[in-house]
């Protein structure tokens, strides 16, 4: 199946919580998305990896994707190897997405910087034809992607570009919040972590207007580039 996007996240959420709009209006316009999820968050401070799971397919739902996957590598301990990056490639050449946004260039938690150069480095790799796959018994195509865009996460690094996410706010909030086992619950009797405040859940939306604010619209998300940016005409330019 090829896509158009395909969009890995270190965690099971973190896709949601740092591209959902970009995601939902992509699909809105006619494109095909797919999700990988390199982890099953099994190290997080509260659920479980079978909780996480059900509420990754959730999400998926709520976002209509049309494909996510877990190549569940080890929470908090994956590298960027060879084997590692043979997996991401496998992904790759499978969906022939011709963008591939990951995780943070720079953030709080060590698997999103890891994360975002191993799949940024199996991007590259996946187009050298001899490196060989095999997906389902037949061998693989090399294939890269176009482009490589890097969503914003905890930190709040200065974006390269934001999408106008207008009007799909309140639908990316809903997949997030099909993690009911992580965000901000007053009633849950389980330990607290940086990101089951409720501050933490409202600084998804101010975050959010306020890169809106700054290009003259309601909502919108932020993205880094590893490399420059390139226009055919000053009209492309909101």
């Amino acid at each position: 199946m090829k896509l158009d996007i395909l969009a890995f996240g270190a965690h099971p959420d973190d896709v949601e919580l740092g591209c959902a709009g970009t995601i939902l209006k992509e699909i809105s316009l006619g494109k095909t998305v797919g999700i990988i999820d390199l982890t099953r968050g099994e190290l997080g401070t509260r659920g479980s990896a079978e909780i996480r799971n059900q509420e990754a397919n959730a999400a998926a739902k709520i976002l209509g994707v049309s494909a996510r996957e877990n190549l569940e590598m080890r929470d908090g301990f994956f590298v960027n190897d060879e084997k590692h990056q043979l997996e991401i490639i496998k992904m790759i050449r499978k969906y022939q997405p011709e963008i591939v946004l990951c995780n943070a260039i720079d953030d709080r938690h060590i698997d999103h910087e890891k994360g975002s150069k191993l799949v940024s480095d199996a991007c590259f790799l996946s187009g050298l034809m001899k490196i060989e796959t095999t997906s389902e018994g037949e061998k693989q195509t090399a294939w890269r992607p176009k482009l490589v865009y890097h969503y914003i996460q905890w930190k709040n690094i200065e974006p390269d570009f934001v999408v106008d996410i207008t009007g799909f706010t309140d639908k990316k909030i809903e997949s997030i919040l099909a993690y009911g086992s992580q965000f901000y619950d007053a009633n849950s009797n389980e330990p607290e972590s940086p990101i089951t405040s409720k501050n933490f859940l409202e600084s998804l939306n101010y975050r959010s207007r306020d890169l809106g604010r700054l290009i003259g619209v309601d909502h919108a998300e932020g993205f880094t580039v590893e490399r420059y940016l390139a226009v055919n005409s000053l009209a492309d330019l909101m």
